[in-house]
């Protein structure tokens, strides 16, 4: 129980800090850091289009991360196209169906899909807790 709200506290505070990431500006000021800055498909403006913000380590400097389905990718390449690459992987990104501009969204159309968003961070959580229950449950078994 105690990683399960481990993981609730985490995911908790991933979305409060990513609301601000609807927002394409503000995405784009987390790729200060980024290899790929020109004469590339990954610039930073191509990787915030496709809802990635820049989320580096100590190991790995090209780690992307959508702020919405929180799908992370490394090992960008200079003719990687950042929509194409998100939209290849299982993720069913809300953010990735919009039609519309954010700034177009009406309020009902805001609140679904922060309820989107919502409910892929708590399955994330839980998701992460399931893992660590089964293998709890393996050593139980064993005795």
């Amino acid at each position: 129980m105690e990683a399960f709200l481990k993981e609730l506290s985490l995911a908790s505070k991933h979305l409060i800090e990513f609301r601000d990431m609807y927002d394409y500006a503000n995405r784009v000021k987390t790729f200060k850091t980024w290899p790929f800055m020109g004469n590339c498909k990954c610039t930073p403006e191509t990787m915030a289009k496709a809802g990635f913000i820049h989320c580096p380590n100590e190991n790995e400097p090209d780690v992307a991360k959508c702020f919405f389905c929180l799908i992370e990718l490394e090992g960008w390449e200079p003719n990687d196209d950042p929509w194409l690459e998100h939209t290849k992987r299982p993720s069913n990104c809300g953010f990735l169906s919009l039609t519309k501009s954010f700034d177009d969204l009406t309020v009902e159309e805001y609140y679904l899909l922060e309820m989107d968003r919502l409910r892929t961070f708590l399955v994330r959580a839980s998701m992460g807790i399931q893992k660590e229950i089964q293998e709890e449950y393996k050593g139980y078994k064993k005795r």
